[in-house]
Formats: structure tokens, C-alpha cells, sequence
């Protein structure tokens, strides 16, 4: 039986590179999914874990070194980041916020096929750390992996919601305190099947919003912002 391929998401806002890099990178064997930013990063991460993050410093928008603290700070996916700057400095920050490896450009592909084998090898090799994907908030417990609501209170029944509803939650947990717009809503919670025009989201969030408002009375969790989008009000915390 062949080994399973290893996984690659290439975040680069850059198309011609962006392309270069995923088509070298599939002819060495490599699967791979491309990302032109940080919200099509997120989305990405929604429906695959890869086995390793190629990173640009640069992006528009959240830029790499964001991304990487970010990520770093629920998970373990191994990052090498890519940048145009040769500096000490970026390369010393870049690898204190979690990276582990960086390339400056520009670079040979080779030279970036052997970091990326170095740094899987170095990961396979490495204990496995499974991240937390179980968040307490209000009086709630989520847990991502179980795809289960339980309440804090033994006495309080559990939340029940549809396969929708869940993923819904789940990204406003991961993102608490954090004006979402419509459209990223859609794009993290349905990805690249979203319409455009899609109105589904208002709907969910006011069901969801029900059925909180039933679980904890008063709590007012989900809040518009005129203009803005949805903010997920709770305070969150991962446990174990």
C-alpha cells in the first residue's frame, strides 16, 4: 500500500507564485490547496488540517507574522514562511512567533523541497500534540471534535442544535469578541460553496440566537453591528 501524500497550503497573494509553487510542489508528490490571504487561510483550514503551512510575511490584509502567532496559539501544523525581506530582524521575529523554518526570496524550488522535507521530517519525529478543540463560554462547553454543546451545569440540559447551527457556533467561539462580516461568515462556515447572495447566514443566526437565548436567558451572546456584521459577545477559554 503507497504512503498517504503529504499535505501543503500555500498562502500567497501572489497568483504567479502561488501557481509556480503548487504546481512544483504536486509534481514532487505533495497534495496541495492554495490560499491567497488570511480569510481564504481560515476557510481552507475548515475543511482540511494540512501537514504543513507555506506561509508569505507579506499579505494584504492579516499579515504572515499575525497569521502565524494566531495559529500558533491553538495549534501545532508546522509553518515555514516565506518573505522578501532578508533582514535578521523579520527572520528572528518570524521564527519567535512560532515558524519553523524561513526562506527568503527569492529562492530556488529545490532549496524550498528540502526545508519542507526537513520540517516534516523534524514533525513526524516529533511527539504528537493534538490541539484543544473544547471551549467554555457563558455556561456552555463546545467541544469541535465531539461536535457537541454540553452545559457547564450537570442540573442544565445540553444544547441541541443542526449540523448548520453547530458550525455557526463554532466559528464565532473561534473568533469571540470580533465584528465578522456577513461574507466571512459564509466563506468560514460554507467555504467555497457559499453564493454570493446567500441569505442563509441571517437565518441560522437568528435560530441560533433563539436557542441560546432559551439556554441562558438574557445573556445576549450574538449582537449586530449596524453596518458591520455579527460579534460573538461571550468570553471564551479553551479547557481541557
Amino acid at each position: 500500500m503507497n504512503a498517504p501524500l503529504s499535505s501543503i497550503l500555500i498562502v500567497e497573494d501572489d497568483p504567479e507564485i502561488r501557481r509556480l509553487l503548487a504546481d512544483f510542489m504536486r509534481k514532487e508528490g505533495f497534495e496541495t490547496e492554495c490560499a491567497d490571504g488570511a480569510t481564504a487561510m481560515d476557510a481552507a483550514l475548515q475543511r482540511m488540517r494540512p501537514d504543513l503551512i507555506v506561509l508569505d510575511l507579506m499579505l494584504p490584509g492579516e499579515d504572515g507574522l499575525s497569521i502565524c502567532r494566531r495559529l500558533r496559539a491553538t495549534d501545532d501544523i508546522p509553518i515555514l514562511m516565506l518573505t522578501a525581506k532578508s533582514d535578521e530582524v523579520d527572520r528572528v521575529v518570524g521564527l519567535e512567533m512560532g515558524a519553523d523554518d524561513y526562506l527568503a526570496k527569492p529562492f530556488a524550488p529545490r532549496e524550498l523541497l528540502a526545508r519542507v522535507r526537513a520540517i516534516l521530517r523534524r514533525s513526524r519525529a516529533a511527539p504528537s500534540r493534538l490541539p484543544v478543540r473544547r471551549y467554555a463560554f457563558d455556561q456552555f462547553v463546545i467541544d469541535l471534535d465531539q461536535r457537541s454543546v454540553e452545559a457547564s451545569d450537570s442540573d442544565q440540559a445540553a444544547l441541541q442544535l443542526t449540523s448548520a447551527e453547530f458550525d455557526l457556533l463554532s466559528c464565532f467561539v473561534q473568533r469571540p469578541r470580533r465584528v465578522l462580516t456577513r461574507d466571512q461568515i459564509l466563506d468560514w462556515t460554507h467555504g467555497r460553496s457559499a453564493e454570493p447572495f446567500d441569505r442563509t447566514v441571517d437565518m441560522l443566526i437568528s435560530r441560533l440566537r433563539r436557542k441560546l437565548e432559551v439556554a441562558s436567558p438574557g445573556s445576549s451572546l450574538i449582537t449586530t453591528v449596524r453596518n458591520g456584521g455579527y460579534l460573538f459577545t461571550a468570553a471564551v477559554k479553551q479547557v481541557s
